[in-house]
């Protein structure tokens, strides 16, 4: 896990990545303190890279009114703020992830019911077609070529915004159901045009806004897409063997990781929840497709970090609650590995000098 990994010209100091983890702790899109506390604590804790939160491209874009958002000059302003203090105070690399909230939009903030529509102020919603995520949901309007311009313009605005700010890499977020998932899953995309139908046509929306993104964002600097390798739904949705394809269609228009998440794509669908559940999708892409894949799902002990990686599943993995209740999760990961080399704030030397010894006389008593 504390091998370095180079995606272009970005190096990172080790394999540990911060996941996506949606706060719901925006106003108006615009990120704030707990922001530049959450993801910069989080950066001094020791991981190799950051992932913002799903960053929304446009006001009706968001999954909830607490949503980050790239869509105006404040919004940059504030992200600026937050990478530049990532930069100057860890080593980490900060990789903003952004999205559109499609059929999933104009909800609840999570702690107050996932997907639950707004009691008030609900904006409309997009999709591929007019498939609404559960039947409280609204019926999105299935999307027209002008919506796919407009929307793709929006990206396109978001990505320049994050050359603005800095970011260190970028992500197009393709997976769990929101809109351009609804692209990409068959459960959803009921479309008969050219957008529709075959794997081909579903992906045909998605890489164009990926290859728009990829044409403007430097060429010296990664850029990952996020999907959903199983709809869980067997072969009425997206299975690991269309995964596969998929990976490959985004990696052939430019992609330098996968970010190889699953579900969250159908209302109905039967996950098999467990210990690292999601990994072998990630590892069959690797192995299958051979593109650099981040494994995440359930991923929360030093152990699994570092069989996925020593057995070649996948080239990064990625913890999302473990870093939530812990921001130090990788500097705790190198003490009880007695490794030193890992990069530690300078304020916060002494306690990781006492943290390691106290971990290492620990395991003498229990050998």
């Amino acid at each position: 896990m504390f091998a370095p990994y180079k995606m272009r010209e970005m190096k990172l100091e080790n394999r540990v990545v911060v996941s996506p983890m949606a706060t719901y702790s925006a106003r108006d899109g615009i990120p704030n303190d707990f922001h530049l506390v959450h993801y910069g604590t989080r950066a001094q804790g020791g991981a190799g890279l950051v992932y913002t939160e799903m960053t929304c491209v446009s006001p009706t874009a968001r999954i909830t009114p607490g949503c980050t958002g790239m869509y105006a000059p404040e919004h940059a302003a504030a992200w600026k703020r937050i990478v530049d203090f990532v930069h100057s105070n860890s080593k980490a690399k900060i990789c903003l992830q952004l999205g559109h909230s499609g059929a999933k939009g104009s909800t609840r903030v999570g702690w107050e019911g996932y997907d639950v529509p707004l009691d008030s102020g609900n904006w409309p919603v997009i999709a591929a077609s007019d498939v609404p995520w559960s039947p409280q949901n609204q019926i999105p309007e299935p999307m027209t070529r002008a919506d796919m311009d407009e929307v793709r313009d929006q990206f396109v605005a978001a990505v320049q915004m994050g050359i603005e700010c800095g970011f260190d890499m970028v992500e197009l977020h393709a997976a769990h159901g929101y809109l351009l998932s609804s692209f990409i899953t068959p459960l959803m995309n009921k479309r008969t045009d050219e957008y529709g139908g075959s794997l081909e046509g579903r992906l045909r929306y998605p890489l164009e806004i990926f290859e728009a993104m990829r044409a403007v964002w430097p060429a010296e600097k990664p850029m990952s897409v996020r999907i959903s390798a199983n709809d869980w739904m067997g072969d009425l949705g997206v299975t690991p063997g269309d995964a596969v394809e998929i990976a490959r269609a985004f990696t052939e228009a430019g992609a330098d990781l996968i970010d190889v998440s699953a579900g969250q794509t159908w209302a109905e669908s039967a996950p098999v929840y467990g210990r690292m559940f999601q990994t072998p999708f990630a590892d069959q892409i690797r192995n299958e497709a051979r593109v650099s894949t981040m494994a995440v799902g359930n991923i929360y002990e030093v152990d699994h970090a570092n069989s996925i990686l020593a057995a070649g599943r996948a080239d990064l993995v990625a913890l999302a609650r473990p870093h939530l209740i812990d921001p130090m999760w990788t500097l705790r990961a190198a003490a009880q590995q007695d490794y030193r080399e890992v990069a530690v704030p300078p304020p916060y030397l002494g306690g990781m000098t006492q943290l390691a010894r106290n971990m290492a006389r620990e395991a003498e008593l229990k050998a």
